[in-house]
């Protein structure tokens, strides 16, 4: 049997970022069409593939931080320092941003900052985000304005989970493990198995390969699938399944109430991803270079454009019906995700010294390098690594 190879080449590496930076945009579409900033024949369209690119985004996550942690983060320090450039290098700063313009703009938008109380508590509600203890159990908030900083909430405490799980040893791991699925709840509990998807599909696919034509045709299925789950209304049944499921009437599941529809999507995400893999889309290599620069601000624009879209009418006379208003709001969206990237996704090196040196005042010198629990022992090319931190 031939060698499998490396679990990320250069040409899955560009699909997964080419993957990442589209999820992004069908998130702005969906929130561009619920902000009535866009009518006419085909809008509601905008609104299909939004909830779906998210949990891609999960899927994703989990695939990227098991291929980081197998092959670049030896420690868990190294590991902690690097989810937290990544993630407060965008959040804090879009936090902030968003109190500022919701109190700014709150005379305007009375019916849009559903939470205008946090505005007048920021010394309480700002920690309390940047912790992102927004949908712990029966909690449901989001920061003034950013509804997309939900996901965030979920995430990184499946990295939390993840890194107790890789990093830590014996009677610890067991205590530290218990200790965080206990603080994180039924919510998250309900979508940890669409994260935790890309976790074992980056093992699997380390492991394994699949022939040429049978990759192309799982490839293309997959699409196939996405395209009947939309046209069938499926989300909508699986949904009221889960709603009146004992979970759905003995817990409100907020953002988790989709959960059965989620998993039917992670499960074509994952046939995607598997397939994609071995499918020789040597294509993609082409755009590489501008994949990998959108690719580059993608969560910037996944926080920062509910930002642009609450602040656009009040603004500007937006016309959602005029096409030339449209370009101009996607227009603002770009350059205001590439200017607020400027200072946050393309400073993470900043960021992670200043998250050295953070852990090191608090710990002392960094301990000896910690290899991760069950990590893969195959080799992995280091020309063949792709950036998609």
């Amino acid at each position: 049997m031939s060698a499998v190879p490396a679990p990320l080449d250069r040409p899955f590496s560009v699909y997964l970022d080419l993957v990442r930076f589209l999820a992004a945009l069908a998130v702005v579409l969906m929130h561009v069409r619920q902000g009535e900033l866009v009518t006419g024949p085909g809008a509601d369209l905008l609104t299909m593939l939004g909830r779906e690119a998210v949990m891609a985004f999960f899927v994703l996550s989990g695939f990227v931080i098991a291929y980081t942690s197998d092959t670049r983060r030896p420690s868990l320090r190294d590991y902690a320092v690097a989810r937290c450039a990544r993630i407060y290098s965008v959040a804090l700063p879009v936090l902030v941003l968003g109190f500022i313009c919701a109190w700014l703009l709150g005379p305007h938008l009375e019916h849009r900052i559903g939470k205008a109380y946090q505005l007048y508590k920021p010394w309480l509600y700002i920690p309390f985000h940047l912790q992102f203890l927004g949908d712990l159990w029966q909690l449901s908030e989001v920061p003034p304005l950013l509804v997309p900083w939900w996901s965030l909430n979920y995430e990184v405490w499946y990295y939390v989970l993840f890194g107790v799980a890789c990093y830590l040893r014996g009677a610890r791991r067991i205590l530290a493990l218990a200790l965080v699925l206990a603080v994180m709840g039924i919510k998250l509990w309900l979508l940890l198995p669409v994260w935790l998807a890309g976790v074992w599909l980056y093992r699997w696919q380390a492991r394994h390969t699949l022939p040429l034509p049978w990759a192309r045709a799982g490839w293309v299925a997959s699409w196939l699938l996405l395209a009947a789950y939309e046209a069938s209304d499926l989300e909508t049944v699986l949904r009221e399944i889960g709603r009146a499921s004992w979970l759905g009437q003995a817990f409100s599941l907020g953002n988790a109430d989709r959960f059965l529809a989620d998993y039917a999507v992670g499960l074509i995400v994952c046939l995607n991803f598997a397939c994609a893999r071995f499918a020789g889309l040597d294509a993609v290599l082409r755009v590489a270079r501008p994949v990998r620069a959108c690719a580059s601000y993608t969560l910037t624009l996944y926080l920062s454009h509910a930002l642009v879209l609450a602040a656009w009418p009040v603004l500007y006379a937006h016309d959602p019906a005029n096409p030339l208003d449209l370009l101009a709001l996607g227009a603002a969206v770009g350059l205001a995700a590439w200017l607020l990237g400027m200072l946050t996704e393309q400073r993470k090196d900043a960021w992670r010294r200043l998250f050295e040196r953070i852990h090191d005042w608090f710990f002392g010198a960094p301990p000896a390098a910690l290899a991760p629990a069950g990590a893969a022992t195959f080799p992995i090319k280091e020309q063949q690594q792709g950036e998609i931190r």
